[in-house]
């Protein structure tokens, strides 16, 4: 891949700008939650905490970035609902899981399990339309 450094320089705009500000909205969230965990020497919910920094904030950062690497790709369709299916599997999944560890039932992580692996072969998708050729 032959990146040039005046390419990645510019503003975030558009889809790849939104999924950032998912990303650190929740890191925000995890950071704050994990102080909460720390200071009651309650973590109980750590797995919870753990998939909300793993997919809210490192997955969402990494679309971001690929997003602004290849902007073309942030044009489509198909971009749009991979960004609306990743935010809600992660507003689903982080608290079914919370849910499951707190004594409750496993459905919602269930449903937010399944939404999040579709929002990533979304992004398999989005990847491969765009490869070079």
């Amino acid at each position: 891949m032959d990146w040039k450094l005046d390419e990645l320089e510019g503003q975030m705009k558009g889809l790849a700008f939104y999924f950032l500000l998912v990303g650190v909205l929740s890191v925000l969230v995890g950071m704050v939650w994990g102080i909460q965990m720390s200071a009651t020497h309650d973590h109980g919910l750590s797995p919870a905490h753990g998939h909300l920094n793993l997919i809210g904030w490192v997955s969402m950062t990494l679309f971001a970035l690929y997003y602004h690497v290849v902007p073309g790709a942030a044009q489509s369709r198909l971009a749009m609902i991979h960004f609306a299916v990743s935010v809600v599997g992660l507003i689903v999944l982080v608290p079914g899981i919370a849910i499951v560890l707190s004594g409750g039932t496993e459905s919602l992580a269930k449903i937010g399990s399944m939404i999040t692996v579709v929002a990533m072969l979304l992004f398999l998708a989005v990847v491969l339309r765009n490869r070079a050729a």
